[in-house]
């Protein structure tokens, strides 16, 4: 069920079973920032937060970057 709440950046974070307190050592991003991230949807994600994030737990920035936007598509144009 909290799954549910989650963004996507959260879910992917879960599922990956990170420790935020690390990467937030890591990255200097807060551990409320990266809360806000992981359960607030209004809360943006910016390009450099995701960056760190991705180095942070030695991914790819694009394999994150592609599964937190995997939703995002362009608008059909008829």
């Amino acid at each position: 069920r909290i799954f549910r709440k989650m963004t996507e950046l959260g879910k992917f974070l879960s599922k990956k079973s990170v420790n935020k307190a690390e990467i937030s050592r890591r990255t200097d991003i807060t551990t409320s920032r990266l809360s806000d991230l992981c359960l607030k949807k209004y809360a943006r994600l910016t390009a450099e937060e995701l960056y760190l994030i991705a180095l942070a737990i030695d991914i790819n920035p694009s394999e994150v970057f592609e599964e937190i936007f995997k939703d995002v598509k362009l608008k059909n144009i008829a």
